[in-house]
C-alpha cells in the first residue's frame, strides 16, 4: 500500500518538477526501526507560492486535499495535508522557505522501489527532523536510526542543531550529543 502510493507520487512529483524528499515514518522506516506508520510526510522544494501545483499532482495521485480552504490552511502552516480514500494513507505535503530544508533535498539520496526512484532525505536529516519534532515518539525514532547507522556524519547533524538551537532559542544539539554518546 505505502509503496504503491510512494512510487505514484515519486514519479508525479518528478513529472511536475518538484524537488521533494521522504521525511517521518518511512524515512525511519529506512534507516532505523520498523514501526508502524500511518502516513507519509513529503518535505517539497517550493514555498507556498507552488500550491497549485502541488493540488495539480494530488489530483493525478488520486488525493483529496483535506482543508476546506487549502490556501489559507498552507498560509497558516505550511503544510497540505491529502488524503488516499482508497487506502486511508495520509499524505503531508510540507512546503518549504529555509535555507536548511532546501540543502537537505538536495542531499536527499534515491532509493529503488521496483524500479522507481524516490528521493529519501538523508539518515542525517532524518535525526535532524526527528530532534527538532522533538515528541517522544521522536526522540525514540531518532535514537534508533543513530543505534543502526554508527556512520553518519555527526558534524554535519551538530551544525545544523547548533544553528537551530539560536534561532529556536532551544538546546537541542545537547540532545542529540546525549543521544549519540550513549551509542558510542
Amino acid at each position: 500500500m505505502f509503496e504503491a502510493l510512494l512510487k505514484l507520487l515519486a514519479r508525479e512529483l518528478d513529472r511536475a518538477r518538484i524537488p521533494y524528499m521522504v521525511i517521518g515514518g518511512q524515512a525511519v522506516q529506512l534507516y532505523g526501526e520498523p514501526r508502524m506508520t500511518r502516513d507519509i510526510d513529503l518535505t517539497l522544494g517550493l514555498g507556498s507560492e507552488g500550491l497549485d501545483r502541488v493540488v495539480e499532482v494530488c489530483g493525478r495521485c488520486g488525493l483529496k486535499p483535506l482543508p476546506a480552504t487549502p490556501a489559507e490552511f498552507v498560509r497558516e502552516t505550511m503544510v497540505l495535508p491529502a488524503l488516499d480514500e482508497r487506502t486511508g494513507i495520509r499524505v503531508d505535503f510540507i512546503f518549504s522557505v529555509t535555507e536548511y530544508e532546501r540543502q537537505a533535498i538536495g542531499r536527499s539520496r534515491s532509493v529503488e522501489l521496483d524500479g522507481v526512484s524516490v528521493r529519501f532525505a538523508t539518515v542525517e536529516d532524518v535525526v535532524i527532523h526527528k530532534l527538532l519534532a522533538g515528541r517522544p515518539r521522536d526522540l525514540e525514532d531518532a535514537r534508533g536510526v543513530v543505534t543502526k547507522n554508527s556512520g553518519l556524519d555527526r558534524g554535519y547533524v551538530e551544525r545544523w542543531l547548533r544553528a537551530f538551537d539560536h534561532t529556536l532559542d532551544r538546546d537541542v544539539s545537547s540532545t542529540f550529543r546525549r543521544l549519540a554518546e550513549s551509542q558510542s
